[in-house]
């Protein structure tokens, strides 16, 4: 199969980002919980150092860590290791010290009262000595546990809604864990801060790859008019993983593949491929397209919606252990690693038109991908005699990759160099790496900025929240009342257990990525 490539000179993509208004956030105050932990090591504090490098932080900028251990200063050089050491970043790189001397930390328990009117007081401290008027941005990156909690007691303690500044809060996934305690834990925070105050983050939105979906639909005219269930036959989203669940055992066995992807990552990619044009690109008129159409998604069969659970295996060429053998995992554990939906959307746009979404662990590779597969012609002008080096005249399908090779793919029939009419499938490849040049972005960048600068169009509202769990509970309650007996059904490093591939091959299709080689 012959493949072109899509390339954009460095001259054009500079000309490109000059035309672009930069978005330097107001001065700020970054309040982190949880920051101990992980996110912030290895992604909270290299991105906003990217902002930082980038120029869109301004000069009166601080950031305070927040968490139990006492800590102190040696917090500050434990972040300066973690942007040098996952932010791609020298040592002495440009700006690395001002940064660090920007960072602080507050040691207090999360249910400590004189913890947080220390935290105020901290908070008021800046204000008056690098002027920050009051801005804060508080993030949760704790445990779900105690989301409520913090926030209840930044109220009680005034730092909601003080008198001068503006407040916002940044709260970690996973938002609830069914529809019911979704909506408690909105309703919680709702109480403390205002709507327009609350992001809540799904760093999958903050990919360049997945934004670039609506601009790929709503700024190229010629895809936009067969975007629909005339043209479209099919489409497939796959979420995979190679690695397992990297130590986080009590956290993996009370979330599963269903809540930990497909409810909030694989939803959002969904909304993007399938959503109206909005009004505008502002936040409200695209949360509404995005409502819309899980809202319109039919109740889910159970019999569509398969599960897995890994077993011992080989991914690359090193054994891998269990699920069950993980630490800190029940050796008898129900949970998924592995789940896959077949769904409909029941609109004018895609009536009769099959999705199927598939996410997993320690499967073969690691890919995120939206293949749409577009009908047939309704004649087919060339007999099988012609096909030359085909076996069969292939649909065109188009991949939009989303990690980790990243770009679009067109597949289309041409006709091969000869005196016969023989045909065979070509790709129209376009690569982000080649044609843009390599990032170190995490897409953190763009949602820490756009939360300080108050845009909350990347971000979740309570109603479409509340709309993806209402479609899934369903399914999470018929789980758990009957658990599988065939636990673990997958080997790591395949592709998966049969059922999944027994999903989609109910309707005569076959999983399309790097291992599928079938006609479909």
């Amino acid at each position: 199969m012959a493949t072109t490539e899509v390339r954009i000179s460095p001259e054009d993509v500079k000309q490109a980002a000059s035309l672009v208004k930069e978005r330097v956030s107001e001065p700020t105050v970054v309040v982190i919980f949880g920051a101990s932990g992980d996110l912030t090591k290895r992604k909270l504090l290299p991105a906003l150092f990217h902002l930082e490098q980038a120029g869109l932080l301004p000069q009166q900028f601080r950031i305070v860590g927040v968490a139990r251990r006492k800590l102190g200063n040696g917090f500050a050089e434990d972040m300066r290791q973690g942007i040098m050491e996952f932010g791609g970043v020298e040592s002495g790189a440009d700006k690395l010290d001002q940064f660090v001397g920007k960072i602080g930390y507050h040691a207090m328990n999360f249910d400590d009262n004189d913890g947080y009117a220390g935290l105020k007081a901290l908070l008021e401290q800046h204000d008056r000595d690098f002027g920050t008027g009051g801005n804060r941005l508080f993030y949760l990156a704790t445990a779900p546990d105690y989301f409520a909690d913090i926030v209840h007691r930044l109220g009680a303690h005034g730092m909601a809604k003080p008198e001068a500044g503006t407040v916002r809060v940044i709260i970690e996934k996973p938002f609830g864990h069914d529809l019911e305690s979704a909506r408690e834990l909105n309703d919680d925070v709702n109480t403390v801060f205002a709507e327009n105050q609350i992001f809540r983050i799904d760093h999958y939105l903050g990919k360049e790859t997945v934004q670039n979906v609506l601009v790929f639909r709503f700024a190229n005219g010629i895809f936009e008019p067969i975007w629909n269930r005339n043209f479209v036959d099919h489409v497939q989203i796959t979420a995979a993983e190679n690695i397992g669940i990297e130590g986080r055992g009590p956290f993996y066995e009370k979330a599963g593949a269903l809540r930990d992807v497909v409810q909030n990552h694989m939803m959002e990619l969904l909304s993007f491929v399938t959503m109206e044009p909005p009004a505008s690109f502002a936040a409200e008129a695209v949360r509404r397209e995005k409502v819309k159409v899980w809202t319109s998604i039919k109740p889910l069969n159970i019999f569509d919606c398969v599960r897995g659970q890994y077993g011992p295996g080989i991914v690359g060429d090193q054994m891998v252990r269990g699920y069950r053998e993980e630490e800190r995992v029940d050796p008898d554990s129900q949970t998924e690693t592995y789940a896959a939906v077949r769904l409909e959307i029941d609109n004018w746009r895609w009536a009769g038109v099959p999705f199927y979404l598939r996410a997993g662990k320690r499967l073969s590779a690691r890919v995120t991908e939206v293949t749409i597969q577009f009908k047939q012609p309704p004649m087919l002008l060339f007999g099988t005699h012609m096909y030359g080096p085909c076996s069969d005249i292939e649909p065109n399908i188009l991949t939009m990759r989303i990690q980790p090779d990243e770009g679009i793919s067109l597949r289309f029939g041409a006709k091969v160099p000869g005196p016969q009419m023989a045909l065979c499938p070509v790709v129209m490849n376009f690569n982000y790496a080649q044609a843009f040049g390599s990032s170190s972005a995490n897409g953190y960048e763009r949602l820490l900025l756009d939360a300080m600068l108050g845009d909350a169009t990347l971000f979740a509202h309570r109603d479409g929240v509340e709309a993806t769990w209402a479609l899934f509970t369903p399914v999470i309650e018929a789980w758990a009342k009957k658990y599988p007996q065939t636990f673990p059904n997958y080997e790591a490093g395949t592709w998966g257990p049969e059922c999944g591939n027994e999903l989609i091959g109910r309707d005569g299709y076959a999983w399309y990525g790097v291992q599928s080689t079938a006609k479909q």
